[in-house]
This record gives C-alpha cells, sequence and structure tokens, in this order.
C-alpha cells in the first residue's frame, strides 16, 4: 500500500543522528560488519519528489557480484518494507535503482534502509531532514557523503550539482545568429526529435507522428509532399494500435532504407503509463500511417521514470567507432566485442532519459533482445536529444530551457572506455531560451569556411515556428 506522507515524523531517529544539522544528516551507521561481499552494497542515491519520487538505488563497490534476492527496503516505519525480487543481482561498480513507491513513502525527513531478508540485520542506509533537491546522491559513489545532486538514478552519481553539473558553460562553438527554419504554424507544438540524412530532415512530434522535411530553397525546411508525408504520418505500435509518443529519432549505417527509430516514452491512448520503447519503422510506402516493424520495451531495464519523463532521445554509433575508442561494454567489464551479440544494425543506440540526466547504451538485436552496455551520467537535470557527430567522433547531450539551453560534448575516455564529459556549451547569444527538445547536425560534406549548420526543434512552437537553424564549428 501506499504509505501516506502526512504521518513522516522522527520518532524513531537515534539521538545521536538526531543532533546533526539538518541536511547534513548522513548515512546511518550500520550494523555490525557483514562478510564480503555483503557489506559492499551501499545505497548510493535517494529520489523523494519529482516525477521519479520514491526511488532508491543501491550500488556494488565490491568485486564480487551480490545476489540480492529477498533483501528488504525500509524508511523510517518498520512495519512498512519493500522486498526485492528473487533472482535480483548487482555486478561489481553496478547500479540498480528500486521504485519503492508502492510500498514506501519517502517523505521530507525520514530514512532509506536496507536489510538482509532477516529483516533485521542493517546493511546501510541514509536519513535526512528535507526533501531530496531533486537528489540525495552519496559522493563519490558507494563511500562518500551525501549531498545535492542531479537525479541519475541507474548510472553514476552527478556530484556536481543539480543542473549543470558545476561547470560554468563555454561560448557556444558557431555563430550567434539564429534564424527560423520552418513557414508559419506548419507543425504546431510538440515537435522533438530531428535527425538530418543528407537533403533530409526526419522529425518525431509527441502526438504520433513523424514527419519527412525536404529543403524549401531558402535554406529552411518544408514536409515533403509525395508519397503521402505531406501532414506527416502517424505511428503506430506493432500490432496497429496505440499513439506512440515519438521523441527522438535515429537512423543506422544504412539510413532509412533500413528503417526509422522512434524512441518514445508512452502510449498516448495510456497516457499514465510509461512504455519506454524503441520502435521500428519501413518509410518506402505511400499510406498515411506507419505501424513498427518492431519494439524493443526497455521499461523494465531502466529505473524508473514518470510517464512524461522518459525516453526522451535516441542515436545511433556504429560499433566500429566504438571499438576505435575502446569503449568498455558495462554488462561485461570488457572491451566491447560487437561479436559477442547476434545481428544488430552493426552499432549501438544511445537513448537519453529526459527525468534523470542520464543516457543508456544498448545493443538492440534484430531478433528483439537488447543488452544495455553504458550507463552515462550528463550531469544535467534532463536530456532532450542525443546526437551522434561522426565528423568528431563526439555526443551531444542537448538540455531544453530546464538548464537554460545547455548542450554536453561526451567521448570515449581513454583510460577507463566511458563517455565522459569534454565540454559544455551555452545555447547561441542570439536564441532565447526555448524549449528545444531537437537537435540535429548537418553532415561533414556541408562544411563550409569551418562552420556546418545545425537545426533545434521547439516543442513550444514560440511565435508559430518549431524550427530553428544556426552553425557550429566544423
Amino acid at each position: 500500500m501506499t504509505v501516506s506522507r502526512a504521518r513522516r515524523r522522527r520518532r524513531d531517529l537515534p539521538l545521536a543522528l538526531a543532533a546533526v544539522p539538518a541536511l547534513l544528516l548522513g548515512a546511518l551507521t550500520a550494523a555490525p560488519a557483514q562478510a564480503a561481499p555483503v557489506d559492499d552494497i551501499r545505497v548510493n542515491e535517494v529520489v523523494t519528489t519529482g516525477s521519479v519520487e520514491d526511488s532508491i538505488e543501491l550500488y556494488n563497490k565490491g568485486t564480487s557480484t551480490v545476489d540480492l534476492s529477498g533483501w528488504i527496503l525500509k524508511d523510517d516505519n518498520n512495519s512498512s518494507k519493500y522486498t526485492i525480487a528473487s533472482g535480483t543481482t548487482l555486478a561489481p561498480g553496478a547500479f540498480r535503482a528500486f521504485d519503492v513507491h508502492s510500498r514506501l513513502g519517502l517523505g521530507s525527513s525520514d530514512k532509506a534502509r536496507l536489510y538482509l531478508p532477516d529483516g533485521s540485520t542493517l546493511v546501510d542506509g541514509h536519513a535526512w531532514s528535507a526533501h531530496s533537491s531533486p537528489s540525495w546522491s552519496r559522493c563519490p559513489d558507494g563511500t562518500g557523503a551525501f549531498q545535492a545532486a542531479a537525479v541519475t538514478l541507474g548510472a553514476a552519481n552527478a556530484c556536481g550539482g543539480t543542473g549543470g553539473g558545476g561547470t560554468d558553460p563555454a561560448a557556444w562553438p558557431g555563430g550567434g545568429a539564429v534564424a527560423t527554419a520552418d513557414a508559419a504554424n506548419v507543425f504546431g507544438g510538440d515537435l522533438s526529435g530531428l535527425h538530418q540524412e543528407g537533403s533530409v530532415l526526419w522529425a518525431a512530434q509527441n502526438s504520433g507522428k513523424l514527419w519527412r522535411l525536404v529543403r524549401d530553397g531558402s535554406g529552411g525546411w518544408t514536409p515533403d509532399t509525395a508519397n503521402g508525408w505531406s501532414s506527416g504520418k502517424t505511428l503506430r505500435f506493432p500490432n496497429g494500435s496505440g499513439t506512440p509518443d515519438g521523441e527522438g529519432v535515429t537512423l543506422t549505417g544504412t539510413g532509412a532504407s533500413g528503417g526509422v527509430f522512434v524512441a518514445t516514452e508512452r502510449d498516448g491512448d495510456a497516457s499514465g503509463t510509461s512504455r519506454l520503447s524503441v520502435l521500428r519503422y519501413e518509410v518506402t510506402g505511400t499510406g498515411s500511417a506507419l505501424t513498427a516493424t518492431r519494439e524493443w520495451n526497455l521499461t523494465a531495464d531502466l529505473p524508473p521514470t514518470g510517464s512524461n519523463a522518459g525516453l526522451e532521445a535516441i542515436t545511433w554509433i556504429p560499433d566500429a567507432s566504438l571499438t576505435a575508442a575502446g569503449f568498455k561494454d558495462a554488462s561485461t567489464g570488457a572491451t566491447y566485442a560487437p561479436s559477442r551479440y547476434g545481428a544488430h544494425g552493426g552499432g549501438v543506440f544511445f537513448v537519453g532519459v529526459e527525468g534523470a540526466g542520464t543516457v543508456h547504451g544498448y545493443v538492440l538485436q534484430d531478433s528483439g533482445a537488447f543488452t544495455r552496455v553504458a550507463s552515462i551520467a550528463t550531469g544535467m537535470a534532463g536530456v532532450m536529444e542525443v546526437q551522434w557527430e561522426p565528423q568528431a567522433s563526439r555526443l551531444w547531450a542537448v538540455c531544453d530551457n530546464t538548464c537554460g539551453g545547455l548542450h554536453r560534448t561526451l567521448k570515449v575516455d581513454a583510460a577507463t572506455g566511458a563517455f565522459a564529459v569534454t565540454a559544455t556549451y551555452a545555447r547561441p547569444s542570439g536564441m532565447p531560451d526555448y524549449n528545444n527538445e531537437g537537435f540535429a547536425l548537418a553532415g561533414a560534406d556541408e562544411c563550409v569556411a569551418g562552420s556546418k549548420p545545425v537545426h533545434w526543434a521547439d516543442d513550444s512552437n514560440t511565435g508559430g515556428h518549431a524550427l530553428r537553424r544556426g552553425t557550429v564549428s566544423c
């Protein structure tokens, strides 16, 4: 049952902890140490508010996999408990978030406690005296004190702050001027993910549409009038039903002929329920609707998220680029080996989770199977777009007006094999703080005098325009 937040009291907080200043209560003193590797499991992040409220993340700081079957999470009420499902394990260096809302209600003055299956042996815990803002996170992971940080459930904690990761952004690496790139009131609101494929710009719309846009002759884009694309095409799930809330769009190395891939966070016909899926569509027909030929439903594999704060972005990175950079497969702990997986299109899909500010890499096999091979904390309060830029071998992560329009670039770190932030940029000086949920870069073939075009999609259709263009350094 859901526990009322009104009951929250610090009635059973030890006197020693009660004397600690508010917000600095820190980790609870654990019971006598258990034999390793049990003692390596730590409460690592707690979220009490927002779209992923009542979430507790555990982290394994040890060197051995630990079976968490039957372990128990409690708040400050001993009569309320959340039992971890049988078969749940945590690998070394891995993170696992649990949505405990159905059993616990984490209040403004409360605790998150982890017990062995006997219900009385305390392994670890954390207490606080104010709601998370937005997350209480250990810094560094597994060993440090708790502090306010961005939500990064299921990934390494972002210990630099709540929105910008503690890094002052540099000036936009391109021209400051920004211009509209569509005619007035073509799309209305909710235009989101973008992907440029040469002379075609693909755009996903939250209302369950996919657009194929072509150049309008004046530097902008207009709906393709051929083959039924003039008003966009309606998207359906594989059974032909539903309204996928399309948020991101990408292609693989074979281009549109190999299918268009759309990231969706829910079915608009059941908008209160998360459905974090990647959908593949054949786009060569002439009909007005597209039915997905494949769905990879990632919901159960990802940390819990609000139904309107899930998969907001998607991009594809070729296997060759990842192996050349020494990318490490988080599922194995070894260098990424594409041959380990079945047919999977020759690359890895990276998806951005809006509410958590995280990016996760997935091998999506043609069989419908999938494996998560990376979880990346961007340090931003949200991720609304991700784009791979082959020319510079870097991954872009974009936040909308939640973060003042921050853009971050990430590359594979040679020492760790993991993606790490390499730069943080402010939005162009000539662009107001729009609700930009889409971002696309032109290819190297469009570089002129050291610059190439970039485009943004404004979900709010400010001033009747959803598309804008600018430039970025090549």
